[in-house]
């Protein structure tokens, strides 16, 4: 028995890439992708707004209003631009200037008919924890006060009734 030497080719390793194909750059990645691609451009045109409205603000010299307010399109429609604000101070003074602002976003070649302007809701400042099993007691049975009532009533209701039947059997599984 004559054994013959081990090759690397009769392995089953995979074989080496070559060295033509580059690797792809994440961007390129993310722009061919169907599902993220969308995601990506959607970002980046955000960006762009995002750009621009602190550029028109700066000219308005409201500037260090930039970085507390958020920009989108209305849902359905690109000529609705809606701002979402931290304060509602922040908001009264974007209100009052509503019309420089749509003409500087002009101006820059945005396209926006109106612009919306609406308060963040701020975060609840309480939290909800979860009950703890061991923090209530169930109630075992009936006390004596809610036992004498029912027996009370029961004395009180004819032998024939259907809720006299029912409150028997109250009676009868809730022992205390």
């Amino acid at each position: 028995m004559s054994l013959s030497p081990v090759t690397p080719f009769s392995m089953n390793f995979a074989p080496k890439p070559s060295r033509k194909h580059k690797a792809h750059d994440w961007m390129d990645y993310l722009r061919e992708s169907d599902g993220l691609g969308e995601i990506l451009a959607k970002t980046e045109d955000l960006a762009k707004l995002k750009t621009i409205i602190n550029a028109a603000l700066t000219k308005l010299d409201l500037g260090h209003l930039c970085s507390k307010i958020e920009a989108g399109w209305r849902s359905g429609s690109q000529d609705e631009l809606f701002l979402l604000v931290s304060s509602a101070s922040i908001a009264t003074r974007l209100q009052q200037i509503l019309p420089s602002l749509i003409n500087e976003l002009t101006k820059t070649g945005l396209s926006c008919k109106a612009v919306k302007v609406r308060v963040k809701p701020a975060p609840p400042a309480w939290e909800v924890k979860p009950r703890l099993a061991t923090q209530r007691e169930r109630p075992q049975g009936l006390n004596e006060v809610a036992k004498k009532s029912w027996e009370s009533l029961l004395e009180k209701l004819d032998p024939d009734s259907g809720l006299r039947s029912s409150i028997e059997k109250l009676l009868k599984n809730k022992p205390k």
